[in-house]
């Protein structure tokens, strides 16, 4: 008997409605796909939830996998105060949500698992897609795992770590000169010369990746005793996990499971790549293509996200915000971060931190808002330079 309460799949723009239980990609006007539930037959209760394996996979009845359950044991990651640096920030009730602590060192994990165990279900043999690293790296590891081929494009300059955990793991690595959407378009060509036998796995072109991600929104409520935060803090790139957290919290509004006002959400970006926040500062519901993005947090690199009306549809929605930082300070707010909590984030975590400290300073965040930042990653998979001085062993020690 299957676990999920999956119904359906719709699409968010036009209202077109697809059978779950076939292969597919983009609804035909070419908006992403949704995955839809037949919530009304869920009688789980939040108390009934609390006695299962501390994996995401504690929310099976709103998860679309049906028999086929890939895993490496992801979720459940710690929600972490971060008391010094909130201090500092102005923030004391700082709560920073750790998925660099999950498999394969970032957050990726949660929309692989799902995806490649829905692929696997529905008979996938082979798929293909373009990242920026750790999506590669996540899908190409759940791909092994579920014995299915990969095929991935990545950009040149995409983080060393990544290109090698993608390839240990065996999938067939493009590398291309530009950024994401010029692997994309090679990932397009590819499949379209592959004659059917490579399914797109590219970023909300298949439906099945945000329902891994929004397991993250899930575990925050459930982490605060089934109760919201203020503010919710994400790094946006392709914003799928903003995308999925904010249809969390839709769900488990309609399931009764929370109450009163949602959380508001802050996209964060780079200034080297802000098409979300030029968007939102516009009053717009679609983003321009960023000309030449650049910025050292790379997984914030995607100068038009497909999903961009979803991303700015939960801003508005939520009272939420669109705010972009400088590299300087996200690479200075990573630093502070490890020497004041210990804790080693990614350039894209450290992003949602410098945007805490702006967004203070600019009145939006008041002391006394609870407030969730999202660490995407673990910040050891990012090996650019960090000024790290080193005493001689003859000097007096310090302090």
């Amino acid at each position: 008997m299957s676990l999920s309460h999956l119904s359906h799949l719709d699409c968010p723009r036009c209202g077109r409605q697809y059978d779950a239980d076939v292969i597919n990609n983009l609804c035909e006007c070419g908006s992403p796909l949704l995955a839809r539930y037949d919530l009304a037959s869920i009688t789980t209760r939040p108390g009934d939830i609390a006695a299962r394996p501390h994996t995401m996979w504690r929310y099976h009845e709103v998860l679309p996998v049906r028999e086929r359950v890939i895993s490496l044991g992801e979720g459940m990651t710690p929600l972490l105060p971060l008391q010094r640096l909130g201090l500092e920030l102005g923030v004391p009730g700082l709560l920073m949500k750790d998925d660099g602590l999950i498999p394969t060192g970032s957050f990726k994990a949660r929309g692989a698992a799902v995806g490649v165990s829905r692929a696997a279900e529905l008979g996938v043999s082979a798929f293909a897609m373009p990242s920026n690293g750790n999506a590669a790296s996540a899908w190409a590891a759940y791909g092994a795992r579920a014995g299915l081929r990969s095929v991935v494009a990545m950009p040149v300059d995409a983080p060393s770590i990544t290109r090698t955990e993608t390839v240990i793991s065996g999938a067939q690595l493009y590398l291309v000169r530009g950024h994401i959407g010029d692997a994309g378009r090679m990932i397009a060509d590819l499949i379209a010369r592959s004659g059917g036998a490579l399914f797109d796995a590219s970023t909300l072109k298949e439906p099945y990746r945000i329902e891994g991600k929004k397991t993250m929104g899930y575990e925050i409520i459930e982490q605060l005793g089934w109760r919201c935060p203020d503010v919710i803090v994400y790094p946006t790139g392709g914003g799928v996990g903003l995308i999925g957290i904010y249809k969390a919290l839709q769900e488990m509004q309609e399931l009764g499971w929370i109450s009163g006002p949602l959380p508001r959400l802050v996209a964060v970006q780079s200034s080297g790549c802000a098409p979300i926040v030029q968007a939102f500062e516009a009053g717009k519901r679609t983003a321009e293509q960023w000309p030449d993005p650049r910025t050292v947090a790379f997984g914030l690199t995607v100068p038009k996200p497909l999903g961009d009306f979803l991303i700015l549809d939960a801003l508005y929605a939520t009272k939420g915000t669109a705010v972009a930082v400088d590299d300087t300070d996200t690479v200075a707010t990573q630093a502070r971060c490890a020497q004041l909590e210990g804790a080693f984030v990614c350039p894209e975590g450290a992003a949602t931190l410098a945007a805490v400290r702006k967004l203070r300073e600019s009145g939006w965040l008041a002391e006394n808002h609870r407030v969730v930042v999202l660490n995407t990653g673990a910040g050891m998979k990012y090996p650019f330079e960090v000024s790290a001085p080193a005493f001689d062993p003859a000097d007096t020690l310090p302090g």
